[in-house]
């Protein structure tokens, strides 16, 4: 009996931050602000969802908020950064780390986010003729990308350990 009663409290959990990460997906759309913010933030859930209740459970998190996402929000090229990046980032981050070799992680991390980053830029770029500010060169564009990249990654990794610390003991779902 107590195990459903986890199990339930993991489902509800894991359909409430699910709601909450296509609830930023949606105002990243709608708002004129705050955009990067918002895709951070709805990326954090994927990370309680795999601590909660494992990888499996996070690609499915993953996958059906890419979903919802694309029915619930108006402008589908708002879905792009959450689908391409955003949202698998606790993914990869979690196969990354499992490797426990910081410079190799580092590494992958940045290869991923380059990766994503050209994707994304591909895709907006053909979608929408978007060109570079010309007073901003692209390498110059991409380090600061990967700067603030790093800093992403910085304060994921704090969330994930004061999730684990501070927010997990009072949840009672172990």
């Amino acid at each position: 009996m107590k195990d459903n009663v986890r199990n339930t409290g993991k489902i509800a959990l894991n359909g409430v931050l699910g709601a909450l990460a296509v609830i930023c997906v949606l105002l990243a759309a709608v708002l004129p602000t705050n955009k990067l913010s918002l895709y951070a933030l709805s990326s954090f859930f994927t990370a309680v969802v795999i601590t909660e209740s494992g990888i499996g459970a996070g690609l499915l998190f993953y996958v059906s908020t890419c979903l919802l996402s694309l029915i619930i929000v108006p402008e589908k090229i708002a879905v792009i950064p959450y689908a391409v990046f955003f949202g698998m980032y606790g993914i990869v981050k979690y196969y990354i780390e499992k490797l426990d070799k910081l410079v190799l992680e580092y590494i992958l991390k940045f290869i991923y986010f380059n990766i994503c980053m050209g994707i994304i830029g591909l895709t907006v770029s053909r979608l929408f003729e978007v060109n570079l500010p010309a007073w901003l060169p692209w390498w110059a564009l991409l380090v600061l990308a990967e700067i603030v990249f790093f800093i992403y990654d910085f304060v994921y990794t704090l969330f994930i350990g004061y999730y684990r610390d501070k927010l997990k003991p009072k949840l009672r779902l172990k």
